[in-house]
């Protein structure tokens, strides 16, 4: 008997909480919400505080990466010398060298993924200090024109709702 009656209040909270949901957002657009929407991927690129990321991110790996590059020339012209060398070589001879251009090809993998990490690493830093940035002019954006909703992508966005470029202008007049 409990059972029953416990089970008719689920059933009607199951109702209600939908309801009350429907009834919100119906309510929400008759108070006419306002909602924006910011492509955050193009403020990530091509905001002035994005564009410095990248030159400074550039100017901390370009050496790396240059190094990086140049041992991978030096193995594969190492490992093309061996090809034509291997013929008039002898065996223990042939088999040093290929042990050693296996422990150099090695060691440049962990450096290209030491690299990498490094890059990843540096470019989330970077990228949270643009974020954080643009929350703030978020807000104010929202506060100044009274938006109740700023939405990051959509599958569509209509011109008027799209606040991205006013996000651009205000990071880039920050000093």
């Amino acid at each position: 008997m409990k059972f029953n009656k416990f089970s008719k209040c689920l059933q009607i909270g199951l109702i209600a909480i939908p309801s009350a949901f429907a009834m919100s957002l119906t309510y929400a657009q008759d108070a006419g919400t306002r909602v924006a929407v910011v492509n955050s991927e193009k403020v990530f690129n091509e905001s002035n505080l994005a564009k410095a990321m990248q030159t400074r991110l550039q100017n901390e790996f370009t050496k790396r990466q240059n190094d990086l590059r140049d041992s991978a020339e030096k193995i594969k012209t190492a490992a093309e010398k061996l090809d034509r060398d291997s013929a008039v070589m002898n065996e223990a001879e042939r088999v040093r060298r290929q042990r050693e251009l296996a422990d150099q090809d090695r060691e440049l993998q962990r450096k290209q993924r030491e690299f990498t990490e490094d890059l990843n690493q540096r470019t989330f830093e970077e990228r949270a200090k643009i974020a954080e940035k643009a929350n703030l002019v978020l807000r104010q954006i929202a506060e100044q024109r009274k938006l109740d909703v700023i939405m990051q992508e959509a599958a569509f966005v209509s011109p008027k709702a799209d606040i991205t470029d006013d996000v651009i202008k205000a990071l880039n007049s920050q000093k």
